[in-house]
């Protein structure tokens, strides 16, 4: 599984580091960032999709 954030659409609410600190952060413009290059280890899946599910401008792209 692959996370992508779509900066275009990100508005830097945050909720995705609420859910899942250890696979996003927010960059000096405010906009979120994955942490993690490549593919997620599995024990954040969950947490990763839950983001994703949680994001007000669906701004994170899950690749399974």
């Amino acid at each position: 599984m692959k996370v992508t954030v779509i900066e275009d659409k990100c508005c830097g609410f945050a909720t995705c580091i609420s859910v899942a600190p250890e696979v996003f952060d927010i960059d000096s413009d405010q906009i979120a960032v994955s942490l993690i290059d490549g593919d997620l280890p599995e024990r954040l899946h969950a947490c990763a999709r839950e983001a994703a599910e949680a994001c007000p401008t669906d701004a994170i792209v899950i690749e399974e």
